[in-house]
């Protein structure tokens, strides 16, 4: 059985757009996107090679309930702003110490590269017995030269949108390769070369604000795209702005007390009585937190998340849940992915604006107030409403 291994080159400075792998889209560093994708493929292992001790710290701490991720640090040689991504793929063709048959270079510029994606990416090349294989997009636009020239239609008969079987082009995203191809080329693609399409919409790659922007409104709108009407089965909630009202005392020993609303309680209470089961995901690894939820009776509890969809994503593949079956309540921009991702997101009235704009319930009742309660009694009465359908 050959081996596969996702590549992830990130460098630490970006002129575009200063510290651009870490910057948040929706609430996670940009390179998160694509390596969460990776994870959850066929690909045996996946590598972020960069320069960036901050990435590299980042990774071991908060990606470390998966086994497929390693980093390998990149030299400044190969991190500069002339250097070519190929000189970094040999670096680490050089020093990596794991075998394997199958290279698939990953582009966190391109963080709508879904997992399905690169599984095709690897399915054509092994299916084919092909050297490489890139992702294209087909884009129905005219082409000019310099010259004046039309390069890809007759002007003169003009043909409709349906009629035109449109231009393919790189978009960046995904280059798997054969090991022995990769070293004898010393190029990303050679030989026998496939392709395999993506959605127009990966055509954008961030390398300016602008890009930015495009990029962040296309993840909202595909995410937006898969909300369900699908019973809720599970909910999920953020702790510190939802369960408190985001206030903490400290004393000389650190964190001492949050405050909490009792009625909150009771309505999770009823929440499991009509089989919806409660789990508590937060940023914080808190004490006062665990022995709250200790008090509660909520068995599933993830403290000190950082990455919060990543942690959502993998809760659904170990457990065999759809996203779609969940409501996630948060109040704060680190929660943004997950309400997006949900079946249904729901927030306090205090929750940010942001979230307030993005959630699809925006609950009457303020964090700490009985905000959890009023959402409990939301849930019921959805599912009630959802089984006399």
């Amino acid at each position: 059985m050959s081996k596969s291994i996702g590549f992830i080159p990130l460098r630490k400075n970006s002129k575009g757009i200063p510290g651009k792998n870490k910057k948040k889209l929706l609430g996670r560093p940009l390179f998160t996107w694509v390596l969460t994708e990776a994870i959850f493929s066929n690909l045996d292992e996946v590598f972020i090679f960069t320069d960036d001790l901050e990435i590299i710290d980042y990774v071991n701490t908060h990606f470390n309930w998966s086994t497929k991720v390693k980093c390998l640090e990149r030299s400044s040689e190969n991190a500069s702003d002339t250097s070519s991504t190929e000189a970094a793929m040999l670096e680490f063709c050089d020093k990596v110490e794991t075998n394997f048959d199958i290279f698939c270079l990953l582009q966190a510029t391109s963080p709508l590269t879904q997992r399905t994606d690169i599984n095709r990416g690897l399915e054509k090349l092994k299916k084919e017995k092909l050297d490489a294989v890139l992702s294209v997009v087909n884009t129905h636009r005219f082409t000019w030269s310099k010259g004046g020239k039309p390069l890809n239609y007759d002007f003169r008969s003009r043909p409709r949108r349906q009629d035109f079987e449109g231009l393919l082009i790189e978009n960046g995203a995904l280059y798997c390769s054969t090991k022995p191809a990769l070293l004898a080329s010393k190029n990303r693609l050679s030989g026998e070369i496939g392709i395999i399409e993506m959605s127009e919409d990966t055509l954008v790659e961030i390398d300016s604000e602008t890009d930015w922007q495009v990029v962040e409104q296309l993840l909202i709108s595909n995410f937006k795209q898969n909300k369900s009407t699908q019973r809720i089965n599970y909910v999920i909630l953020d702790v510190d702005g939802v369960f408190t009202d985001g206030r903490v005392t400290f004393n000389s020993d650190g964190e001492f007390s949050k405050v909490f609303d009792m009625r909150d309680g009771m309505g999770l209470e009823i929440l499991r009585q009509h089989k919806v089961k409660v789990m508590v995901m937060t940023s914080e690894n808190s004490e006062v937190v665990a022995q709250r939820m200790k008090k509660l009776k909520i068995k599933d509890v993830f403290l000190g998340i950082k990455d919060k969809y990543s942690c959502l994503e993998d809760i659904c593949a170990e457990r065999n849940i759809s996203p779609k079956e969940i409501a996630y309540i948060g109040d704060d921009v680190n929660d943004l992915s997950n309400m997006l991702r949900a079946g249904w997101s729901l927030c306090p009235s205090n929750a940010t604006k942001p979230i307030q704009f993005h959630a699809d319930i925006v609950l009457k009742s303020k964090s700490a107030e009985g905000a959890i309660r009023e959402a409990s009694e939301f849930i019921i009465n959805y599912n009630l409403r959802f089984n006399d359908l």
